[in-house]
């Protein structure tokens, strides 16, 4: 009965009252500089603006139109008008004593909060950002799924964490990687979007070969990523060396096999010539022993690939730990004797919740 009612109401409204209501504004930070164009133009403005409009947003991080200062105040006005503008909250900054590492909570224009990292290495600055606001995978060693998932990320939401961020420290980012809350592959075509968009020339032109994308290995999503020959990182997160253990660890094994996940990286392997890394969470007692390593390792055998061990990083929830360092050490030494290329992650930003979805669920924890 709401519903019905609540369709009369907006039919008996006046016609430009009803186009409000029916009609949400356009993303226009999510926009393509083409389409940017075709909604200048629908405008009656000149198409160079749409050049102007979208370096101010993408080349020179604005963050309100007003701050677009060669454009006439009246075609700002209809900006403001017709169009959404994203563009963070900073609610927390952390930076680590220990490795300079910075964590950032980011509210939302609807109050919801995500967060990314900047990490400084010698090669550049490199942010890992959050595709969805939570996330429903499940992993059980992950503290971003607990609370299950919210929403996904539009593009500009995706976009302004790398802009926020170089706002921020006045500092380039050159490399990226989707590894935050959520799963990006549950949100594809937002995604896709956001890498074609961060990638533009027009735009902060960061190269693709420097986006690194993690999912935890939703098949038929990959083999569709594959198929768009994008030049960037697929980076799977395995964690198992056996369809059992990971269905412990990971209930996305529960709907795909392990070896399907690894069919699905060997076909992005040939259509893109992208060597694939596979993100191994060391859990104590759990995936840790020299025969984990030794099933991994054949698995993989053949495969143009690298390995990331990564000490997993204790969250309150859940009573898993990490191994001895020599435990981790045995294990990457098992996995070269098999000639494969191996590296274990270095740890950044422990003393500030660095683990995905630690800040964001403390912050939501205390404002509950």
């Amino acid at each position: 009965m709401q519903e019905q009612a609540g369709k009369e109401t907006a039919a008996n409204l006046e016609p430009e009252m009803r186009n409000a209501v029916m009609e949400p504004k356009t993303d226009i930070k999510s926009l393509t500089l083409e389409e940017l164009t075709a909604e200048v133009t629908a405008l009656g403005e000149k198409p160079f603006r749409a050049k102007q409009l979208y370096q101010w947003m993408h080349q020179k991080l604005a963050r309100e139109y007003d701050e677009m200062t060669n454009l006439p105040k009246a075609f700002r006005e209809k900006l403001r008008e017709k169009y959404t503008y994203t563009a963070h909250t900073l609610v927390e900054r952390l930076v680590s004593e220990v490795d300079g590492t910075e964590k950032y909570l980011f509210g939302l224009a609807d109050g919801n909060v995500i967060e990314s990292v900047l990490m400084r290495y010698h090669f550049g600055n490199s942010v890992c950002i959050s595709s969805q606001v939570g996330c429903r995978m499940g992993c059980r060693f992950c503290a971003s799924t607990i609370g299950g998932l919210t929403r996904n990320l539009l593009p500009s939401e995706m976009l302004d964490q790398v802009y926020a961020i170089q706002r921020l420290t006045g500092e380039r980012v050159s490399h990226l990687v989707v590894m935050g809350t959520g799963e990006p592959l549950d949100n594809y075509d937002n995604l896709l979007r956001f890498i074609r968009l961060l990638s533009d020339e027009n735009g902060l032109n960061i190269s693709q070969r420097n986006i690194t994308v993690s999912t935890c290995g939703l098949v038929e999503k990959i083999r569709e990523l594959a198929q768009e020959r994008l030049q960037i990182t697929l980076a799977l997160s395995l964690h198992a060396s056996s369809q059992e253990k990971r269905k412990a660890l990971m209930p996305v094994a529960y709907q795909y096999e392990l070896n399907d996940v690894i069919d699905a990286c060997r076909y992005y392997f040939e259509q893109t010539g992208r060597r694939v890394t596979f993100e191994y969470s060391l859990v104590g007692g759990v995936n840790d022993s020299q025969e984990d390593a030794e099933r991994l390792a054949k698995m993989l055998g053949g495969m143009s690939c690298h390995i990331n061990l990564i000490p997993v990083n204790p969250i309150r929830e859940r009573d898993y730990t990490q191994p001895d360092r020599q435990v981790v050490i045995a294990f990457k030494n098992k996995l070269e004797k098999y000639g494969k290329a191996v590296s274990i992650r270095r740890e950044m930003g422990r003393d500030i919740s660095g683990a995905c979805g630690q800040l964001r669920k403390g912050y939501m924890e205390q404002a509950r």
